[in-house]
């Protein structure tokens, strides 16, 4: 069963949650009980190269969540 990534569209809590395909779009209820609203975001993943024989991540200036630095919400 994928993982999915649900963003709170009130104050862009991004929570995962193990679904079948079959329910990836069906209501999300809110898991700390505030009746917020849910909508499934397309997941970020790192992408690993490999130069002179070492791993190196790619994507440099991107928050874990995947957005651009800066332009999320996570502190840092």
């Amino acid at each position: 069963m994928p993982i999915y990534e649900y963003e709170s569209t009130e104050d862009g809590e991004v929570i995962s949650l193990l679904r079948s395909m079959a329910e990836a779009d069906a209501p999300v209820v809110d898991p700390k009980g505030r009746e917020r609203t849910f909508r499934r975001r397309h997941s970020v993943f790192g992408v690993m190269s490999s130069s002179a024989g070492s791993p190196q991540p790619t994507g440099e200036g991107f928050c874990p969540c995947g957005v651009a630095e800066g332009g999320c919400r996570h502190p840092g």
